[in-house]
């Protein structure tokens, strides 16, 4: 009798254990920051990206692996932890295109895209993304020139860097996404050597400097010198213009002279002669000769228009 009781109160104890550990198991959450797969039996038959509570089968039929939707870093090169950076010389030493040692180092972002490829398509795929990485950098790097790892050509460096290591990743198939490629450092390992290519490249930005201002003041006098160009051509075009038009009124003038001439001859032959007289003679009086050689005093015209008295008229014949 007691046997009995003793194995009703193991099967209660059981059953009991059983039901806390199906109630324990067959429910899950999943945050806003997590997706899930579901295991069964080992096999991944799902997987969950939407957040809130769910069911699944109990321990050991069904298992659940969360994972986190966030985007990581890896610092390749160095570390930073606690506000303070450790370098890693050995690891960024690489030689480039040119046979000069350059160090360099870069930050990738990733995130995980495929749970199931990231949890059994490799055992170790933060691993696998380091080594790719290395390889990525010491490729393009391998291939560039030290003035375009220093200077200028650090993105297109990063931009190669992410094509490749995105490449490799996709051939490795591990369930990782590359979203970008930083670069953070790239300099010399010798303080003297970093110091020459310092002042090689000072004296660089020094010559283009001077460079685009002589071209600038080529720039101002070449167009100063269209300036007055055009300046002369304007004038010139006016004083023809000018020209044309006073040789076209001249042509009015002695065409009104010819028809006047030609109707009055003799009258038009003396008003000429008295007006070219008025024009080279402007301020004389003006007298007529007789062919007899009297003089007659011209008729007071200038007296009268300035309204001086008139003269008296001696000699004049009556």
């Amino acid at each position: 009798m007691n046997l009995r009781k003793l194995y009703v109160i193991i099967g209660s104890v059981f059953l009991a254990g059983l039901l806390i550990l199906v109630a324990l198991t067959s429910w899950y959450t999943v945050d806003e920051s997590e997706q899930a797969v579901i295991i069964t039996f080992g096999k991944v038959e799902e997987g969950i990206s939407e957040p809130g509570l769910n069911f699944k089968m109990p321990w050991p039929i069904q298992d659940v692996k969360k994972l986190s939707k966030e985007t990581f870093s890896l610092e390749f090169g160095y570390e930073q932890k606690d506000g303070e950076i450790k370098g890693f010389p050995a690891e960024t030493k690489m030689i480039t295109g040119d046979e000069n040692i350059v160090l360099a180092d870069l930050v990738v972002q990733w995130r995980i895209t495929n749970p199931e490829k990231y949890l059994f398509n490799a055992a170790y795929p933060e691993e696998i993304l380091y080594d790719a990485t290395s390889a990525s950098l010491r490729s393009i790097i391998g291939s560039s020139r030290i003035d375009d790892a220093l200077t200028s050509g650090k993105a297109e460096i990063e931009g190669e860097v992410h094509e490749l290591l995105t490449d490799l990743i996709e051939e490795y198939d591990i369930g990782i996404s590359i979203l970008a490629v930083k670069l953070q450092d790239v300099e010399l390992p010798n303080e003297d050597v970093r110091k020459a290519f310092t002042d090689v490249t000072d004296a660089r930005e020094t010559m283009n400097t001077k460079r685009n201002e002589a071209d600038k003041y080529r720039n101002q006098k070449i167009n100063e010198a269209e300036g007055e160009r055009d300046a002369l051509i304007s004038r010139a075009e006016g004083d023809k213009e000018a020209r044309i038009q006073r040789a076209i009124g001249d042509v009015a003038v002695f065409n009104a002279l010819h028809n006047e001439y030609a109707g009055n001859p003799e009258i038009t032959r003396q008003r000429l002669v008295i007006e070219t007289l008025e024009q080279v003679l402007p301020n004389s009086e003006i007298y007529i000769m007789n062919d007899d050689g009297n003089t007659l005093k011209y008729f007071p015209i200038r007296p009268l228009e300035s309204g001086q008295p008139k003269p008296n008229a001696e000699g004049s014949e009556g």
